[in-house]
């Protein structure tokens, strides 16, 4: 506070007085010599602050130890920084509900093969997919974003964003996704959306020698992790922003992924990145 005023400009006399304090404190305050835990402690809270404006405010006191400990090669505990970023009053922005889609009769189900066993072995062995949509005011179109998601590391290996929620961004991605992994044979799992049970799409399937998976009706959670994806994308980069068009937002929309792939550290995979997770298995096999 002294320092703060003192910067300022103003004199030693009109300081004191703001303050309520005599002189000699104020000089005997310039004179103490701070302990280091109080030195740790402001140095800390320039990072976090430092953090919180430079990744947008989407770190919540979790993540921030994560970034904090991998960025400058500390073990602080997250009660720590959570102390810290509650005394700042820095927390991150929250979240918000999906909405529920309309349904469409289906050509075909398949059994949720899956059957919410999140966990994989290797990469490629568990693929996940989805279509979340996304609209600013002041432009009657849609965005539309469909990607796939490694359940060994969380990736984003393979997307596709479009204006048109047709089997054209699917069947685009998918095929993709088989140029950049030939010989990936996962179970690939997604909703009843009417691109996935389409005859056109089992045959796709079929020709990659995949296995077919799909949630049940209503139950969102049979695509957990990749509706977690979607609200942590929306939570960090879309809600609460401003974007100029639905061009914008689809260059947004690509710079975050990289980020989220290559940059966004994540606990469940020992505080490495996807890409970073993901690269080390490929090396070792």
């Amino acid at each position: 506070m002294v320092k703060h005023y003192y910067e300022k400009g103003y004199s030693i006399s009109m300081i004191c007085k703001v303050l309520g304090i005599s002189r000699s404190s104020y000089y005997k305050h310039q004179k103490r010599v701070k302990p280091e835990k109080e030195k740790r402690d402001e140095q800390l809270c320039e990072l976090i602050t430092e953090y919180h404006t430079t990744f947008d405010g989407i770190l919540g006191y979790r993540r921030m130890t994560i970034f904090i400990n991998r960025l400058n090669q500390t073990n602080y505990s997250e009660k720590y920084i959570h102390r810290l970023m509650k005394y700042l009053n820095i927390k991150a922005r929250i979240r918000r509900k999906k909405v529920n889609r309309k349904k469409s009769k289906p050509d075909y189900t398949k059994e949720n093969i899956l059957n919410r066993n999140f966990k994989a072995e290797r990469p490629n062995e568990k693929w996940l997919t989805d279509i979340t949509e996304f609209s600013i005011p002041g432009d009657s179109r849609k965005l539309y974003l469909s990607p796939i998601m490694d359940l060994y590391d969380n990736s984003i290996i393979e997307y596709n964003i479009s204006f048109r929620n047709n089997n054209q961004i699917v069947f685009k991605m998918f095929d993709n996704a088989r140029k950049k992994y030939p010989d990936a044979k996962p179970i690939f799992h997604s909703d009843r959306g009417f691109q996935y049970t389409s005859k056109i799409f089992k045959n796709k399937i079929e020709q990659a020698g995949m296995v077919q998976s799909m949630s049940r009706v209503g139950k969102c959670i049979d695509n957990g992790p990749m509706e977690g994806f979607f609200g942590t994308l929306k939570s960090e980069m879309f809600y609460g922003k401003k974007f100029k068009s639905l061009e914008e937002l689809k260059e947004k929309i690509i710079e975050y992924i990289t980020f989220y792939n290559e940059k966004r550290f994540q606990k469940g995979l020992k505080c490495l990145t996807p890409f970073e997770y993901r690269n080390q298995a490929l090396q070792i096999a």
